[in-house]
């Protein structure tokens, strides 16, 4: 595996791997240097120029004719009819949205990637995905935990990346067509094309603010694509939402583990939650490098130093071999063995909420 340089695609505010002269360090101990400082807010709806492939930024190589001989040989990405004996007991508990006011921090669980975060006085959706189904996979095995219906006014959406699982067409074509986006670089244009007026592309390390709101875009181990001719033609990568009160929450988007983690930390010290991924990662030798498993998932948790976790991407969409269950279970083994509270694992329910006291 290889790891990227962190430098972004164009000279910015945002070139913050310059050198940056060391703490004074205490006696016998090395100096240490303090976190890259973070990039001034871009203009929102800023148009910009990309390059035609982000494939430099892969930390790992896309899967080639042997991986897929393999494949080919051993089969499935699907559970057996065991593994999906427990469909009925994932749990599925939806109720109201939390009251919330413009100094609360809230999040609520639609399934897979798709939370609503209330945060700063602001509704923002995170890789809305309310559709039944999906290109190329089966139809849910829970229902959408938060009823469209039921959503107050979204006031921004975060896209991680242009997998079909994470950037849904019928669901993007129910908000107004001037609700503000954010997605990574190179994507604006599809939104563009379907009409979206307030649309704002950021590279890794680089950040925008909405209502007093900073949203900054950070990176992944994963790749993208969404056709047959576009591979890594747009970035992929996560966010982390800063409120005005100063709270944090980190949405990782679609991510394997990696160096990533502990330099996300280092630049946004004191995440307060962290979304973080914890299914679609079995076979191992597949799926390794773009999907966290349940313990890489707290590996992650406390390589970013986050005060909290809420386990993501599992128990919605049946994506890889594992039973169907056992994301939740490794999780919690895994929370246990690190000596992490477990009132900070916040293993919601399908439908479910918390708010960050």
């Amino acid at each position: 595996m290889t790891q990227q340089s962190e430098s972004t695609t164009s000279a910015t505010a945002q070139d913050t791997d310059d050198p940056v002269p060391p703490l004074a360090p205490a006696p016998g101990h090395p100096a240490v240097l303090p976190p890259p400082p973070l990039a001034e807010p871009r203009p929102l709806g800023e148009r910009r120029s990309w390059p035609r492939s982000f494939v430099d930024r892969l930390t790992a190589p896309l899967p080639g004719l042997r991986a897929f001989a393999r494949f080919a040989r051993e089969g499935a990405l699907r559970p057996g009819a065991e593994g999906l004996a427990d469909i009925p007991l994932l749990p599925f508990e939806p109720g109201p949205l939390p009251r919330v006011d413009v100094r609360t921090v809230a999040v609520s669980w639609a399934g897979h990637a798709s939370w609503v975060i209330r945060i700063g006085g602001l509704t923002v959706l995170t890789d809305p995905v309310w559709s039944r189904r999906i290109i190329g996979t089966p139809a849910r095995i829970t229902p959408v935990g938060v009823a469209w219906s039921t959503l107050p006014r979204v006031d921004a959406v975060v896209i991680s990346h242009n997998h079909y699982d994470h950037l849904d067409a019928p669901t993007l074509r129910r908000l107004p067509r001037d609700t503000p986006v954010f997605v990574p670089a190179g994507l604006g244009r599809w939104f563009r094309r379907r009409r979206f007026t307030r649309v704002t592309e950021l590279d890794w390390w680089e950040a925008a603010e909405l209502g007093g709101v900073r949203f900054d875009f950070v990176p992944a181990h994963h790749w993208s694509k969404r056709s047959l001719t576009d591979t890594c033609r747009t970035l992929w990568g996560g966010w982390v939402l800063t409120a005005p009160e100063g709270q944090r929450v980190y949405f990782a988007g679609d991510t394997g583990y990696g160096h990533w983690f502990s330099r996300i930390g280092q630049r946004h010290p004191g995440i307060d939650l962290a979304l973080l991924p914890i299914g679609a990662y079995d076979p191992r030798w597949w799926l390794s490098d773009v999907h966290c498993d349940p313990e890489e998932a707290v590996r992650a948790t406390v390589d970013l130093n986050a005060r909290r976790m809420a386990p993501m991407h599992w128990g919605t969409f049946v994506l890889s071999a594992e039973p169907v269950l056992e994301p939740l279970r490794r999780v919690r083994a895994a929370w246990e063995r690190a000596g992490l509270a477990r009132e900070d694992l916040w293993d919601l329910a399908v439908g479910g909420s918390r708010v960050l006291e």
